[in-house]
C-alpha cells in the first residue's frame, strides 16, 4: 500500500464507529499490473467457477486461471499471495442512495440504538459535542423501537433538545421525526393542510406530534440547512472509504439529480473515486425530467460512471402504512389501504414515455397494490416497444399477491431486494401492519426466483440498518439473526441459497444495469474489480456468514482497501 488514511467506521454490521482501517490512497491514473495468486477465485462463470490466480492490467482482467497463466498474463506485475484465502467478483449495491448516506455518517446516527431512552441519549450527546451546529440532524431510527410501536412524538425530542431545531429520519427515510422548535420553526401547526403523499401525524387535539410522513416531510426539510459543496466532498470521500472497506465496487444510485452527478464526475475527474456508479435519476408525476434525463445519458456512458435510468416513487412503507394494498392494513381499525404516490393513469403514461426515451425504469413499489399497477404498467410498456429489452425493474416488493409472482419471470421484470430489510430484529411493526395470510409471502425472494425472476440484491442505504453487503447475505441466506433466533428463520421458505445470493450481488446486479458484459464475474476482458474475503461463504456453514469479513478490495486492477 502506498498509503493508509486512518478512519473510524462502522463495526462489521454498521452499528458503531470503533474499527480502525486503512485505505489506499488513489494519486494518479497509473495502474500498474496486478496478480493475485494462490487463492480460492470463484469467478461467477458457470463454465469456470474456480481459479487460483487472477491478472490486472489498466482496468481490465487479463487472465484467470492458474498461478501460472496469471503471472504470465501481466509480467511485471505487484504479485499478491492470498495464501488461500477465498476471492471474489466485487459487491454491487444494486439500489443505494449513496450520497445522502454519506452526509449521515457525520450527523446522529441511530442504527442499532434501540430504547428511547437510549435513543435520547445520543441525539444528547450529539448536540453537545456540536454546539455550534444550529439543526441536529441524522436518523436510522426503527420504529419497533418505540413504546407500543408508536410514532415518536415532538415530546421526546423536546425533552433533550428543546432549544435547537431538530430533523431525525428514520432508517427507511419514509418518515421524519422532529421537534416543537422545528415545527415552530417551519410554521406547521393544528392549521396547517397537506394534501400531498403523505401525512402530518396529529393528536387528539388535532396538534402535530412530530411525525411527518413521506412527501410531508418537506414541510420542515425545506427549511433544514443543507450541507455546503465542502461537506459533500468530504462526506463523499468517508462514504467511499467505508463502501471499499466493505467490499463494494459498484453501487446503483435510485435517486438523485444532475447536480449530484457532476460531483462524482468531480471525483472520477481527480481519481477519487473507488466504485462504478450507476444512476437512476429521480422523476416525479408533475415532473417534465424525462427528456433532460434521456439527454444527459450520452455525457456519463460508463463504465465508472454510468446514466440510464429513471426511478419513480409508486408508494410508501408498511410500517406507517403508506404503502398501497390492496387489502386493509391488519392493524388498521378504518380500513386504511395506503395510499399510491400515482394516478395509476399517470403513471402509465410515464412509463411508456420513458421507454419510448430509452430509459431503464426503477419504480419503488411496497405494497402489493403498487407491486401489481408496475407489472400492468411494465406489460402494457413492454408490448408498445415490441419487445425491447428494457429489463423493467421493481425495488423493494415487500409483499406481492400469488398471483403476480409468476408474472415476473413471464414479463422478465427484475426484482430488485433487500434482504436488510428482512432483518428478523426490525420486522414487528412491518409484521403486524400486514397480518398472518400476507406475512406467507413477505420478501418472498425464493418464490419470485423460483417462478423465474432475475433476483438482484441491495441495501438501500440509508434508508436500512446496514451498508455492509455480508449482512445482506446472511439475512438472504438464513432469515435469522446472527444469535440464531427466531428458530428455523423468520418465513424460512423465502430463504435462498448462498450462491443465489452471491449472485444477486455481482453477476445479476451486473445484468441490472445492462453491464453484465462487462462486469460480476471474473473473466478475461471483464473490469478488474475483486474483493477477498476472510473466509468461503460457500464453504462455511450459513450461520457463520456474518463473520465473513473484507481483507482486500480491489477497483478497476487497483487495491483501494487493505485490512490491517
Amino acid at each position: 500500500m502506498a498509503a493508509c488514511d486512518r478512519f473510524l467506521t462502522f463495526l462489521h454490521w454498521g452499528l458503531r464507529p470503533t474499527a480502525v482501517i486503512c485505505l489506499v490512497a488513489i494519486v494518479s491514473f497509473a495502474q500498474a499490473p496486478l496478480v493475485l495468486v494462490n487463492g480460492k477465485v470463484w469467478t461467477g462463470a458457470v463454465a469456470k467457477p474456480y481459479v487460483s490466480a487472477v491478472a490486472m492490467r489498466e482496468g481490465r482482467i487479463v487472465a484467470a486461471g492458474t498461478d501460472a497463466q496469471a503471472r504470465a498474463a501481466a509480467p511485471g506485475a505487484r504479485v499478491i499471495d492470498l495464501k488461500g484465502a477465498f476471492a471474489m467478483p466485487g459487491f454491487n449495491d444494486a439500489h443505494v442512495h449513496f450520497l445522502g448516506g454519506s452526509q449521515g455518517l457525520t450527523k446522529v446516527e441511530l442504527t442499532g440504538v434501540c430504547t428511547l431512552d437510549d435513543i435520547q441519549r445520543a441525539v444528547l450527546r450529539w448536540a453537545r459535542l456540536n454546539p455550534e451546529a444550529p439543526w441536529v440532524t441524522g436518523g436510522g431510527w426503527e420504529y419497533t423501537c418505540f413504546p407500543d410501536g408508536r410514532l415518536p412524538t415532538r415530546q421526546d425530542l423536546d425533552a433533550v433538545v428543546p432549544d435547537r431545531p431538530v430533523f431525525l429520519s428514520a432508517y427507511d427515510g419514509h418518515t421524519a421525526w422532529v421537534n416543537s422548535k422545528a415545527l415552530a420553526m417551519a410554521g406547521v401547526t393544528k392549521e396547517t393542510k397537506f394534501s400531498g403523499f403523505g401525512e402530518v401525524k396529529r393528536d387528539a387535539a388535532g396538534e402535530p406530534t412530530g411525525a411527518l410522513l413521506e412527501g410531508a416531510q418537506g414541510l420542515v426539510r425545506r427549511i433544514v440547512p443543507r450541507d455546503t459543496a465542502e461537506q459533500r466532498r468530504k462526506a463523499l470521500e468517508e462514504g467511499l472509504k467505508l463502501a471499499a472497506s466493505l467490499g463494494i465496487t459498484s453501487l446503483q444510485n435510485a435517486s438523485g439529480n444532475q447536480e449530484e452527478v457532476e460531483l462524482y464526475e468531480e471525483f472520477r475527474r481527480a481519481g477519487k473515486l473507488t466504485a462504478r456508479i450507476y444512476f437512476a435519476l429521480s422523476a416525479g408525476q408533475m415532473d417534465d425530467r424525462l427528456e433532460e434525463i434521456a439527454k444527459l445519458r450520452a455525457a456519463y456512458p460508463g463504465p465508472v460512471i454510468k446514466l440510464g435510468a429513471v426511478k419513480f416513487m409508486l408508494d410508501g412503507v408498511i410500517e406507517s402504512h403508506t404503502a398501497g394494498m390492496l387489502e386493509p392494513y391488519s392493524d388498521s381499525a378504518n380500513g386504511d389501504r395506503g395510499k399510491l404516490a400515482w394516478e395509476p393513469e399517470a403513471y402509465r403514461r410515464a412509463v411508456q414515455k420513458a421507454d419510448q426515451l430509452g430509459l431503464q425504469i426503477f419504480t419503488h413499489a411496497i405494497g402489493d397494490r403498487a407491486v401489481r399497477l408496475a407489472l400492468d404498467a411494465y406489460e402494457q410498456a413492454g408490448k408498445a416497444n415490441g419487445g425491447r429489452d428494457a429489463r423493467f425493474r421493481i425495488e423493494h416488493i415487500e409483499t406481492v399477491h400469488p398471483t403476480d409472482v409468476p408474472r415476473f419471470g413471464k414479463l422478465g421484470v427484475i426484482a430488485s431486494m433487500e434482504p436488510i430489510h428482512c432483518d428478523p430484529d426490525t420486522v414487528a411493526v412491518w409484521s403486524k401492519a400486514v397480518g398472518p395470510e400476507r406475512l406467507k409471502l413477505a420478501f418472498a425472494w425464493r418464490a419470485l426466483e423460483k417462478a423465474g425472476a432475475k433476483l438482484v440484491f441491495s441495501s438501500d442505504w440509508p434508508a436500512s440498518i446496514a451498508l455492509d453487503p455480508v449482512r445482506g447475505l446472511h439475512n438472504a441466506v438464513n432469515r435469522r439473526t446472527t444469535s440464531g433466533k427466531p428458530e428455523g428463520g423468520w418465513i424460512p421458505e423465502h430463504r435462498v441459497s448462498v450462491e443465489t445470493a452471491l449472485r444477486a450481488y455481482t453477476s445479476t446486479a451486473a445484468y441490472a444495469s445492462f453491464d453484465d458484459g462487462l462486469k460480476g464475474t471474473i473473466e478475461p476482458g471483464k473490469l478488474a474489480d475483486v474483493v477477498v474475503l476472510s473466509q468461503d461463504p460457500l464453504a462455511v456453514p450459513p450461520m457463520e456468514l456474518h463473520k465473513t469479513k473484507v481483507k482486500l478490495t480491489v477497483f478497476d486492477g487497483r487495491v483501494v482497501f487493505e485490512a490491517k
